[in-house]
């Protein structure tokens, strides 16, 4: 029997029916698996804990309880879920917002059922998906952070864990915004390798995501290398 690769598992959370509607009947004629719908955060927390979604697509404006919310009590308690914030809001302190909170990804209402479609596959994936100038803006913010002088904790700050040469070199291009893809292709390795090395990486430094993993390389200037 050959062995077939399931669908992604995609819950849409949107007060707006039609739009809901919308959007989970093309993600299921792509051949996505929407496992569940919402139409207010405190329902999307129920539903998707027991649906179990590989991404959750979420808008932030929703009755009951806000979107950022939702992302953060449902990631906190399972980071493997992946959210991609479908917003009408293009506003800075939302978007940062909603990364701070947990979501991988950040796209406007505004994007081509393509657009949808490419960003839900990338963001099951692991890779940050932002509309076109949103990504420069976070990694904006990033470098803002790691400028500021860190609060004080005492002096014996553990020893920082070694990666090796090829690790450091992948962690330099997650740093520069590059998806698992590009970075595949830069290098001449495998799409899976790229993902084992960022894997290990967050292992090492203790990490639990790819934002955090940016953040990380940011700070200790790997963007500008």
């Amino acid at each position: 029997m050959s062995e077939q690769r399931s669908p992604i598992r995609v819950m849409v959370v949107d007060d707006h029916p039609m739009w809901r509607d919308a959007v989970a009947r093309d993600l299921a004629e792509a051949g996505l698996d929407v496992v569940a719908t919402a139409g207010d955060g405190e329902q999307a927390v129920r539903r998707a804990r027991a649906a179990a979604p590989d991404v959750l697509v979420l808008d932030l404006n929703l009755p009951a309880m806000p979107g950022v919310q939702v992302c953060k009590e449902l990631v906190g308690a399972n980071p493997a879920l992946r959210v991609l914030v479908l917003s009408a809001s293009g506003e800075h302190a939302d978007v940062l917002e909603a990364v701070k909170s947990g979501a991988t990804g950040y796209l406007l209402k505004s994007a081509s059922t393509e657009e949808l479609l490419d960003a839900v596959r990338r963001t099951a994936v692991g890779d940050p998906v932002f509309t076109p100038g949103l990504a420069g803006l976070v990694l904006g913010e990033y470098r803002r952070l790691a400028s500021d002088p860190a609060p004080a904790s005492g002096s014996d700050e553990p020893k920082a864990p070694q990666l090796t040469d090829r690790e450091t070199e992948v962690l330099r291009l997650v740093a520069k915004g590059l998806s698992y893809k590009q970075i595949a292709e830069r290098l001449v390795i495998s799409h899976r390798t790229v993902q084992n090395h960022v894997q290990n990486t967050l292992g090492k430094l203790q990490l639990h995501n790819r934002v955090e993993l940016v953040r990380y390389a940011i700070e200790r200037g790997l963007d500008d290398a």
